[in-house]
């Protein structure tokens, strides 16, 4: 047992006999008011102790206080393995992984500075009829009877009173206070009913309800029968009426509203709501789009380079690589409808502001004109607003535009635009647990975080980091690093205290590199970068990139950077790599149809690039991938024969998965049992050892180990199963044996003590070499993925790539591979990397780490700021080189790494 137990109980979150995952028994005091870092090798125990255990059991109490009603509808927690946590807050967690992919989610919205426009709009907004412009007024009853009364001789007509508008519920009190108010017929979701026998309705889906406040046939004195019925219609309905009318074709409503109506184009308005500027709801969404802005073009990159080449007649082969989009043609990407599209605030529609960056927005709302009612009914909703752009412009995220989709964000700038609108909330008293926030941040931006966290911290609140950055490590109240290795060799807490207390620790491997009696050496030698041997993008425009021709050279190891917001992805993950994929597969269709490199095949489009002369080659036209990707040409691909993404997306979300399956391990261990002589006796398949396959595996736990229990009211319990123990298979698999261990004894083995048992088969050896290669030697060959860190998901797939076949001419991208990682599991990853290099192969990385860059032998910088004012190659060469640009803020940051 670990124990840092040293402060009051008043004044700390007590944990005790910690035992999540691999932590050993811990007991551990945190501050609580302050801030606090928690950092160690990736995998030892960071994200068990802050996440599984202290955000778990926050999350678990809160769900316990609520009523046994609202508790039937929440899935139950499972309590972490813990003995006692005391003096915790309210917890709330603010992780790193990409907000939404959800295509109506935008910053906007995650930030809930949407939410604040859309009340803004509704509460003192300006409305003007979307067809004519003029500002719209409200109708008299007269004038809608007037109106009611054009129509023909002998029209039906009915008259109506909504009631509810797109509510969820069943309603029937509504319903009841209708046949009390004397009307006895209503028409629920477009169907006439009879209230004497009212409906059941679903309770989870939304309803509209109008009373059918009269019936008539128009003829000559009418009007005070109408007049009356209107007025009536109008005093239930809250100001608003409906007019039926039957044709041919059915009936067909027209609302009138007391409230808004345009008197030149007699176009009725409901009354202004929030929901009105919704694109998520049919009262606000575009009808043509349904909220989303775009429409699908059936155009792709495909249709653009592969074509036939028989003869002069030749045709274009129809084969969209990607679905291209177009802004919708109704409300040309607005989203929205068009009556909510012409309501104004300060002159501008929402639309319009939800397009400005933010920087741009808090300019915006910093002064706007209104008038003396105006401003005290928005005095609320403004500092809402204010407050939030307030933070994103400190967090380095002033770039950004409001509209941004989510799901097009980086893990750091969705960690920061959630964090925004906690923030903006003003709430206090709460423990905020956080993930590695600096992720995607430049070292500039870094400061304005910190000062943002402690903001947090100096109004009332606990926060807790996950995190790996020098700068903020520095500027902590309190400083825990756990180890003293990473899985069953972690799980421990080194020191917890002050942070210049443990910066003293004298085995502490954070305090040593912080100390900087380690730290990663510069190379003695860097690799020389051909001119010539490169892949060249020629007039890039994605996004913000301002007509870029970008040169990358091939073997060796490139380094993009540049500010957050500069165009780093859009040059390397939104047009580089696309464009790299067209090439590559355009390439492998026509060798599939036998065609050589020459006349017709990928050289006539990619030609290689030799000199700065503009190439002869016809180029592709912009807009080739879609409808923000852009460039004019691509040379040099036919110098590589594979690209490989590695990303930090988890590579398995179920508990069946592991990362031996990833790699293709488990595929090749399952047939060395199935060779055994016991095995083949008794005709086992290698499928017989694998516990997802019936056959083989436990039947009673279906190959899990344990059984989940549902306790109802209770959490949820995990057991061991009490048929295979835990083994996973049943007992005629488990007799098969090799070299006297079972499939489940080989299940439990760590990687690096598989690596001796299997030396004797080449392939699993290999296989388990390059985990044990890339730092992943702690892990359990059976250990499921949904345990594992973004860090150790990102080194599984590295290793999958290095246990096959090298080619020598593979093109890598890896967006911020050091997210999750400690000093050392850095250097362990940089002599992975460099040794793929030293295959002949090409390793390109977006990155901010000061670490990784100054190994690079080429960097890319962009800039010099974010967004509109990014897009630029601020300067490109070696470490040194970028270094000496005073214009270039990597280079004043890389300089000082380069001395050290």
């Amino acid at each position: 047992m670990t124990s840092f137990a040293t402060h009051e109980a008043e004044d700390c979150i007590q944990v005790r006999g910690a035992r999540q995952h691999n932590l050993r028994n811990l007991n551990v005091d945190i501050p609580r008011d302050r801030l606090t870092v928690i950092t160690g090798l990736s995998g030892s125990g960071k994200s068990s102790l802050a996440h599984d255990t202290i955000f778990a059991e926050g999350q678990r109490r809160y769900v316990e206080s609520l009523s046994a009603f609202a508790r039937q509808f929440i899935e139950e927690l499972e309590r972490p393995d813990v003995d006692l946590i005391e003096g915790l807050p309210p917890t709330i967690t603010v992780a790193q992984e990409t907000t939404s992919v959800n295509p109506r989610s935008t910053v906007a919205t995650d930030t809930e500075v949407y939410d604040h426009l859309r009340l803004l709009y509704a509460r003192v907004g300006t409305a003007h009829c979307w067809k004519c412009g003029v500002e719209v007024g409200r109708q008299t009853p007269e004038q809608i009877v007037d109106t009611a009364l054009e129509l023909e001789e002998g029209q039906k007509l009915m008259v109506l009173a909504p009631i509810v508008r797109g509510r969820k519920g069943q309603h029937r009190d509504v319903m009841a206070k209708i046949l009390r108010e004397g009307f006895i017929r209503a028409r629920v979701d477009t169907t006439m009913l009879d209230l004497n026998h009212p409906p059941d309705l679903d309770r989870n889906r939304p309803h509209t309800i109008e009373a059918v406040i009269d019936r008539i046939v128009v003829r000559e004195g009418l009007r005070p029968r109408l007049a009356e019925s209107i007025a009536l219609a109008l005093k239930h309905g809250e100001g608003s009426v409906i007019l039926t009318q039957l044709d041919e074709d059915g009936w067909h409503d027209r609302i009138f509203s007391t409230r808004f109506a345009c008197p030149n184009c007699d176009i009725n308005f409901d009354e202004l709501a929030p929901r009105t500027f919704s694109f998520n709801s049919p009262y606000g969404a575009c009808p043509a789009c349904d909220g989303l802005g775009v429409m699908a073009d059936e155009k792709g990159v495909g249709s653009l380079l592969c074509e036939a080449p028989e003869g002069p007649s030749r045709q274009r082969t129809p084969d969209p690589f990607f679905i291209d989009q177009k802004p919708c043609p109704e409300c040309k990407g607005a989203r929205l409808r068009p009556e909510a599209r012409s309501v104004t605030f300060a002159g501008k529609p929402i639309h319009e502001v939800s397009a400005m960056t933010i920087s741009a927005a808090k300019e915006f709302f910093a002064g706007p004109k209104l008038t003396r009612q105006q401003a005290v009914i928005a005095r609320q909703v403004l500092a809402g607003i204010r407050s939030r752009l307030d933070f994103l412009n400190r967090v380095g995220l002033s770039y950004l535009t409001l509209d941004r989709p989510s799901a097009t964000l980086s893990g750091g700038e969705s960690q920061r635009i959630r964090l925004a609108a906690h923030i903006g909330s003003g709430v206090v008293g709460v423990c905020y647990v956080l993930d590695e926030p600096t992720i995607g941040l430049h070292q500039r931006d870094n400061a304005r975080l910190i000062v943002a966290l402690e903001g947090l911290r100096d109004a009332g609140n606990t926060v807790i980091v996950i995190e790996h950055d020098e700068e903020l490590m520095r500027a902590a109240d309190w400083l825990i690093d756990l180890g003293p290795g990473a899985g069953r060799h972690g799980g421990e807490i080194i020191v917890a205290g002050p942070t210049q207390a443990v910066l003293e620790h004298p085995t502490s491997l954070t305090a040593r590199f912080l100390r900087g009696t380690l730290s990663i050496p510069v190379p003695v030698t860097r690799r020389r970068v051909n001119a010539k041997h490169a892949i060249v993008l020629k007039n890039i425009c994605t996004n913000n990139l301002k007509g870029l021709d970008v040169r990358f050279p091939l073997g060796v190891l490139i380094a993009v950077t540049g500010v957050s917001g500069s165009g780093k992805s859009s040059l390397v993950t939104e047009t580089l790599a696309p464009a790299l994929r067209a090439a590559l597969r355009c390439s492998e269709r026509r060798r599939r149809r036998g065609e050589e490199s020459g006349r017709g095949g990928v050289r006539e489009l990619f030609s290689q690039f030799e000199s700065d002369d503009p190439p002869t080659n016809p180029p592709l036209p912009h807009s080739s991938l879609s409808s923000h990707i852009q460039f004019a040409q691509l040379v040099g691909a036919e110098r590589i024969d594979k690209l490989i993404e590695i990303d930090q997306s988890p590579i398995g979300r179920t508990a069946r998965s592991t990362p031996a399956t990833y790699v293709g391990l488990l595929d090749e261990i399952r047939k060395v049992f199935a060779g055994t002589r016991d095995a083949k006796v008794r005709g086992y398949k290698s499928s017989r050892f694998s516990p997802n396959v019936r056959g083989g595996r436990c039947e009673h736990c279906e190959g899990l180990g344990v059984r989940r229990i549902q306790m109802n009211f209770l959490p949820d319990l995990h057991i061991t199963c009490e048929v295979c123990r835990g083994k996973r298979f049943n007992p005629q698999t488990l007799e098969i044996r090799y070299r006297g261990h079972s499939i489940a004894d080989v299940f439990e083995m760590r990687v690096d003590e598989a690596v001796d048992f299997f030396e004797n088969f080449p392939t699993v050896s290999r296989q388990l070499a390059t985990l044990h290669d890339v730092g992943l030697g702690y892990l359990t060959l059976g250990q499921s993925s949904t345990t594992l860190s973004g860090g150790e998901a990102q080194r599984v797939k590295l290793a999958a790539e290095l246990s096959r076949t090298a080619t020598g001419r593979t093109f890598y991208i890896l967006d911020e591979p050091t997210t999750g990682l400690h000093f050392a599991d850095v250097e362990n990853l940089l002599r992975t990397l460099h040794r793929l290099v030293d295959l002949g192969n090409t390793v390109l990385i977006i990155e901010h780490h000061l670490d990784v860059i100054k190994t690079a032998d080429y960097v890319i910088d962009l800039g010099p700021e974010g967004g509109t004012a990014g897009g630029q190659v601020v300067a490109e060469g070696t470490p040194e080189q970028i270094a000496s640009f005073a214009a270039s803020f990597t280079g004043k940051y890389l300089e000082v790494a380069l001395r050290k």
